[in-house]
């Protein structure tokens, strides 16, 4: 029993922690003005120009941490703190998102294979606790199995979206130094913040894994059980 009320404290801690950690240190860095004076806005079009990425717009949309990459509108979508901020944090952000976009125009294979995963990512997920459910409840190991394969689909969404936010983010650092929109003094302030908003995808990587790991010894069991 106490085993598995640590493990469910486990599970709850890690992404709170990840949560926490990506505000504290976003908080912080949006306080904090680049040298340069530049608006998140003014980041993301410096470097799609700089990348030929001309027909990529820079949108403003609500919400706190909102910013994203929208592949199939081909927008990059800035938070309104980020979008008409001055800081380091909003400047960090913008690139990042833009590091998506140079990834979609490059084709980038991570890229491509996550955007696959999406749909079957989305009803997986949804349906897989069904089927472990219907599974415990009868003693059916074939519709626990099934439910386990469809979590395994979700799980894989996750892990490769570790590489794709990595790879942004290093690109990210890249445009920001290059494009001198940050001074080299800047840039451990610009890598803090993408570190910690990585570390998000990191915990709920983490959490998928561990949650299918203890699914799978499950099953084990009751295949001995059998």
């Amino acid at each position: 029993m106490m085993g598995y009320l640590i493990y469910f404290l486990l599970l709850m801690i890690i992404p709170i922690w990840a949560q926490m950690k990506v505000k504290s240190t976003y908080n912080k860095f949006s306080k904090v003005p680049t040298s340069t004076g530049v608006t998140g806005a003014e980041v993301a079009r410096r470097i799609l120009d700089e990348n030929g990425l001309y027909n990529v717009k820079v949108l403003e949309t609500n919400g706190f941490l909102s910013d994203h990459y929208n592949p199939m509108t081909k927008t990059v979508n800035l938070s309104t703190d980020n979008y008409h901020g001055h800081s380091i944090a909003g400047a960090a952000v913008a690139a990042h998102e833009v590091g998506h976009a140079i990834q979609d125009k490059e084709a980038y294979a991570f890229l491509r294979f996550r955007h696959a995963l999406v749909p079957v990512a989305n009803w997986s997920s949804n349906l897989s606790w069904i089927f472990i459910l219907i599974g415990i409840f009868t003693t059916m190991t074939s519709m626990y199995l099934l439910g386990i394969i469809l979590m395994a689909a979700g799980v894989l969404f996750q892990l490769v979206t570790l590489p794709v936010e990595f790879n942004a983010s290093s690109r990210a650092m890249d445009q920001l130094v290059s494009s001198g929109i940050i001074r080299n003094s800047e840039e451990r302030e610009a890598k803090k913040v993408l570190s910690a908003a990585a570390m998000t995808y990191v915990a709920a990587a983490s959490v998928a894994v561990i949650e299918l790991l203890r699914l799978i010894l499950i099953y084990t069991g009751m295949q001995s059980d059998d």
